[in-house]
């Protein structure tokens, strides 16, 4: 069973900037907001030339990235294939550019379908990588909201589109779900967090917060 990761957090929170100390050499890029990474030299590190950046927020596609990688083995436009055995952190930037331009694409669609269509979608891209082989990590970024019910109690979560998805806790499928923050100029993981989905398994941090470098996260979670 591969790891699933889950980074929520604001806008400038340093969700993007927290993976640049991964290998590119053993990393799939999926930059789902097609905006491009958030350090100096990415270019160099990441590219569709050497397999290892994928610039899309078509959900279907990614799933099939995904489910590609899995099996080690990519079949490219001119019928050959490529080894992809040496993959093993895929991230995927964000999970809301894909749920919004869902949104955008079927903007003038009415009824129930579409809403239902998405959740399946985005359910999907979450929920299969937790049958993945065991060497594979996947990090989902997505940006976080703040809700507060009826009674006033708050509660912060990944960010979903519509009622269907909004029922459905993404965070359920992830073993650890950290929230980036700027405190003070600095950028740090908190690893758990009181009113918020945030969560890590048990004895991998003494601390409520961390250094935003997941590479650092991907050491301590090793052994789990």
């Amino acid at each position: 069973m591969a790891k699933v990761i889950g980074i929520m957090g604001e806008s400038g929170s340093g969700k993007t900037t927290s993976m640049q100390n991964l290998d590119p050499k053993t990393t799939f890029y999926i930059d789902a907001d097609k905006k491009g990474l958030s350090w100096k030299g990415w270019r160099e590190q990441y590219s569709k030339e050497d397999m290892n950046y994928l610039k899309t927020d078509d959900a279907r596609l990614i799933l099939n990235v995904l489910k590609q990688i899995n099996k080690g083995t990519m079949k490219l436009k001119d019928g050959s294939t490529k080894d992809l055995k040496h993959i093993k952190t895929i991230v995927v930037d964000t999970l809301n550019g894909i749920m919004v331009a869902d949104e955008m694409r079927r903007c003038k669609e009415k009824g129930y379908d579409k809403w239902q269509d998405l959740a399946q979608s985005v359910w999907e891209i979450v929920d299969f990588p937790l049958d993945f082989r065991d060497d594979l990590t996947i990090i989902f970024i997505a940006h976080s909201q703040t809700d507060r019910d009826d009674s006033g109690e708050i509660m912060t979560r990944i960010k979903t589109n519509g009622n269907k998805l909004g029922k459905i806790l993404l965070e359920s499928k992830m073993t650890t779900v950290l929230w980036a923050m700027q405190i003070n100029g600095n950028y740090i993981f908190k690893t758990r967090a009181d009113k918020s989905t945030c969560k890590t398994p048990k004895g991998a941090f003494d601390v409520d917060e961390i250094e935003n470098d997941i590479t650092k996260v991907l050491d301590a979670l090793k052994d789990y």
